[in-house]
């Protein structure tokens, strides 16, 4: 039986194109990113925005892959993804330093989050081959091996001058065994506990994120619904700027927990099923 579409929920613009947050709104990862566990409804979802022609990008904070690598292990888990539609805050922060003359980084994660930087023709270094004068910045991204030599690393960088850059300012982010703790929030809260540095964040739910979906998107921010779940980051995001925020209840946030947000971080709608954003676009 078809679905019957619905008329549009009141309270944001009409939308244009939709960004999805991926881990706890459209999978569960294990604790190791190597594993995956797709949520109901996902490619069902997508496969039908496909074929409709929405525009859609997936845009996620976890940084230790690049897209392209993310986008294809999405596709054989069944997602309907290409590479392009994937977005990581490596792909911002590569904008972003381009964008500000920064050639040289001091990169504190594993292989992949690097990157898209040195697509960018950014040079990247790590903590053991850079001396503190030699880099512009210090990226931080998804890095489980980081020790004591990578802080002190980046901390003589940033006094030495460098900007401090950070994929993910998260603390949790959903996998299958429950909440995780997110990485680079810890090791940025040891660099800035020594060097007390502004943070330059690029993934969400900062701006420049919310920038490069529209972006990406080919459309006003205000005509994107931003897909996820959590209130901090994909609600808060979605808020600030002006999109539209649709929220799920199958990764970090309960139902119970989404009736007790502040107003900037409340979503347009709690969606009970991925499919009910079907009913919301053209």
């Amino acid at each position: 039986m078809k679905r019957a579409r619905r008329a549009p929920a009141r309270g944001f613009p009409k939308l244009a194109g939709l960004m999805f947050d991926v881990d706890g709104t459209l999978l569960l990862s294990d604790r190791s990113l190597g594993g995956y566990e797709l949520l109901p409804h996902a490619a069902e979802t997508l496969d039908a925005l496909a074929s409709r022609g929405v525009p859609y990008v997936l845009l996620t904070n976890g940084s230790a892959y690049p897209p392209a690598e993310q986008a294809a292990k999405l596709r054989k888990l069944g997602l309907a993804v290409r590479d392009e539609q994937m977005i990581t805050p490596s792909s911002v922060a590569a904008q972003l330093m381009a964008g500000k003359g920064i050639d040289k980084v001091l990169v504190l994660g594993s292989e992949g989050v690097g990157h898209a930087l040195r697509e960018a023709g950014i040079e990247t270094r790590t903590a053991a081959h850079a001396a503190p004068t030699e880099v512009d910045a210090v990226y931080v991204g998804w890095h489980p091996d980081c020790g004591m030599k990578d802080i002190e690393a980046a901390c003589n960088a940033i006094f030495a001058g460098a900007k401090l850059y950070v994929a993910s300012d998260v603390p949790f982010f959903a996998t299958r065994a429950g909440r995780t703790i997110g990485y680079s929030y810890a090791i940025v809260g040891a660099i800035r506990r020594v060097t007390r540095a502004p943070v330059i964040l690029t993934g969400k739910p900062s701006r420049h994120a919310m920038q490069f979906v529209a972006q990406r998107l080919g459309i006003p921010v205000t005509r994107v619904g931003v897909v996820g779940d959590d209130p901090v980051v994909e609600m808060s995001m979605a808020r600030r700027f002006g999109a539209a925020a649709f929220a799920v209840a199958t990764g970090v946030t309960s139902l119970a927990d989404w009736r007790r947000q502040p107003l900037r971080r409340r979503p347009h709608r709690v969606l009970g099923d991925l499919r009910e954003l079907l009913t919301l676009m053209p």
